[in-house]
Order: structure tokens, then sequence, then C-alpha cells
């Protein structure tokens, strides 16, 4: 997979269909607007958040981060270095956006393995109560 998440579509979809298909909450994603993570890309003449595919995947990476203890900052210097990946060839911006995607690369990996193991006793402990809990 790749850091790219720009996608092509002129759709704009209000804010409860975001909600159900990012699994965020409409006001998770009122706050991320509020704290300028995601921005949705228009408005509409009532007001009314719209957003296009490439806010829905903006806020699936926020989604991905959070449980893994990624601060909004964080988020939000992610998010930043991935748009510079995507459009800056070289450059000391370039060169500063992959050392922190690689870092975020590295601290994401370091959570799976904790997570996986955390899996792996919660495993065992409904195994070792499985003959009791059938009682």
């Amino acid at each position: 997979m790749t850091g790219r998440i720009e996608v092509s579509s002129d759709r704009h979809m209000q804010i409860g269909e975001v909600a159900e298909r990012t699994e965020l909450s409409i006001k998770t994603i009122r706050h991320y607007d509020e704290v300028g993570l995601v921005t949705p890309s228009e408005r509409s003449a009532g007001g009314f958040r719209l957003y296009t595919e490439t806010d829905v995947q903006r806020l699936l990476v926020i989604r991905r981060m959070k449980p893994l203890g990624f601060t909004l900052d964080e988020m939000r210097q992610l998010l930043d270095s991935l748009d510079i990946l995507d459009t800056t060839r070289s450059g000391k911006d370039r060169a500063a956006a992959q050392t922190f995607v690689t870092d975020c690369h590295t601290r994401a990996e370091e959570s799976c393995r904790k997570l996986r193991k955390q899996v792996a006793y919660a495993e065992e402990l409904t195994a070792l109560l499985a003959d009791h809990a059938a009682d």
C-alpha cells in the first residue's frame, strides 16, 4: 500500500454518509474539522459540510492512527507529509516528510507487535476458560 490518499472523485457526500463510511461519529468528524485535520472540501448553500472521496481517505488515515496512540499533531504532520510525498519530487521538505513517514511506519509496526501479543494472551485466556464457561 502506498501513502497516496489522493482519489479522483467529484461526488460530494454529507457528513452522515462519511460517518457511515469511516465508522467515525459525526461529532468526531466535526471535531477533526474544528482542529483543522480534515476540512470538508466544500459547504452546501445551507452550510452543510460536503466531503469528497479524498477527504474520506484522509479520515481513514486518522482513524487508523488514533488507536495506536498518535496525537492530533502527529496525525496532522503525517497527513501533511503524505501530501508532500505525493506532490514534491525533491528538496528538504520531501526529505523531512519521508523521515516522518518512516518514523510513523516504525511506530505502527511496533504497535502491531504489541497488539498481536495482547490478542495471543486474550486467546490463551479464552481457551483456558472455555471448559468452565460452558457450564
